[in-house]
């Protein structure tokens, strides 16, 4: 309830209370939030067109389906 006040700093607060949003939006919306944090930066990072950024938001997010998926024998 009160983990803000060991972040360090205000600016270490504020980056917590962020990803604290970002987590529990995931979760209100039914993503898991470690899988869409993690696809999310790497789409970022992949240089993600600015105008496409409502795609990313939790509830617009849909995951990738490059990656090959292991199927059972």
């Amino acid at each position: 309830r009160r983990n803000w006040l060991f972040a360090g700093s205000r600016a270490g607060g504020e980056r917590a209370a962020a990803i604290y949003t970002v987590i529990q939006t995931c979760k209100a919306n039914g993503v898991d939030p470690q899988a869409y944090i993690a696809d999310v930066i790497a789409r970022v990072a992949g240089d993600w067109p600015a105008t496409r950024w409502d795609e990313l938001m939790p509830w617009n997010w849909v995951p990738q389906t490059d990656q090959p998926t292991a199927q059972a024998a």
